[in-house]
């Protein structure tokens, strides 16, 4: 019996045709600006999203973290959602290692920030505070999209404020793909952003930082502070090329195939929150751990929350979708 993994898009195998080009892949020293996929890959997805550099690193969590170092000096601020990946799922990165003071607000039921709430968190300029420098977003936040006509409105405001604006897009594809727009029209309205690789696009390894000159070759600096200079990276960038060259206009279907998972178990009588693109929340309470090992022993692999994530992705077929929901009628019906 094949396993099917709903606990995250991180759980993804490369593809054949990604196999092939990361064994293809030109190689150099990366760390001495040297590998040539590793140049292509920043080039590339730099120029896609209006930026003038990028940088290749390991994870989204140091992604995120170069980019709130390279805007803020020790003793500022930013502020950031209550359930915001750079503030609640790093581990405190940017307090412990950049010294920054993060400001959490509520969030909305869409996954923004109410600007008048951030307005009233905007420090004084009073040797009391810390420096507010930075309003940091994510997008997709918790499977929802930010609405296009807020991300200009954000814009507008941290240029009225004097704040840069750095975007958390580990599934900033997923976004583009449900908005049907260019991520470029996205990206645009930021300073710097941070897009995973190993999410949802399926390579094995990396995320990009995307900014100014000036920031990236900031945040390259940073990068050898905190030990994330790799060497020939080229089999691991060739993966994340690949992905983008073919595996964006596919998150459709997982898009879809979660639709048809939340319609289904809307159908069972689950309570489900509005599904938009690969997540579906499920209020499952105190049974948590008990669906959770009934549906391993029917090969399901799920994490055990009483607000349950289900998260489709390219290892996740249309079939797959018909067993889980057999085992969550089945599950309902004991």
């Amino acid at each position: 019996m094949s396993v099917i993994d709903l606990r995250s898009d991180t759980v993804t195998q490369p593809t054949s045709g990604m196999r092939e080009a990361m064994l293809a892949a030109e190689l150099g020293d990366d760390v001495y600006g040297e590998d040539p996929t590793v140049n292509r890959l920043e080039t590339h997805l730099a120029q896609q999203l209006g930026f003038a550099a990028g940088l290749f690193v390991p994870s989204g969590t140091m992604s995120n973290l170069l980019g709130l170092m390279a805007h803020c000096e020790r003793g500022d601020e930013y502020i950031v959602g209550q359930q915001a990946h750079t503030y609640k799922y790093e581990g405190g990165g940017a307090a412990v290692l950049g010294s920054i003071q993060p400001q959490p607000l509520e969030l909305e039921a869409d996954g923004s920030l109410d600007l008048a709430k951030v307005e009233a968190a905007i420090k004084p300029d009073d040797f009391h505070f810390a420096r507010t420098r930075l309003l940091a977003l994510e997008n997709t936040m918790q499977g929802k999209v930010l609405p296009m006509a807020y991300l200009q409105a954000v814009h507008h405001f941290t240029r009225q404020h004097g704040l840069a604006l750095h975007l958390d897009g580990a599934r900033l594809y997923n976004a583009a793909v449900k908005l049907g727009v260019a991520a470029r029209e996205i990206t645009q309205h930021f300073d710097s952003v941070s897009v995973c690789l190993s999410k949802g696009l399926g390579a094995p390894v990396g995320s990009v930082l995307c900014g100014s000159a000036v920031l990236i070759a900031k945040a390259r600096r940073l990068r050898k502070m905190v030990g994330g200079g790799m060497r020939q990276a080229g089999v691991l960038a060739a993966a994340g090329l690949y992905a983008l060259e073919h595996q964006v206009a596919r998150l459709a279907a997982d898009h879809a195939n979660a639709e048809r998972l939340a319609s289904g178990l809307r159908e069972l009588g689950y309570p489900l929150e509005p599904v938009q693109t690969n997540m579906v929340y499920v209020q499952i309470g105190e049974r948590a751990d008990a669906l959770q090992a009934f549906c391993a022993e029917r090969g399901i692999k799920l994490s055990a929350a009483p607000r349950l994530r289900l998260v489709t992705h390219l290892d996740v077929a249309a079939s797959d979708i018909e067993r889980v929901l057999e085992a969550f009628a089945a599950f309902r019906s004991r």
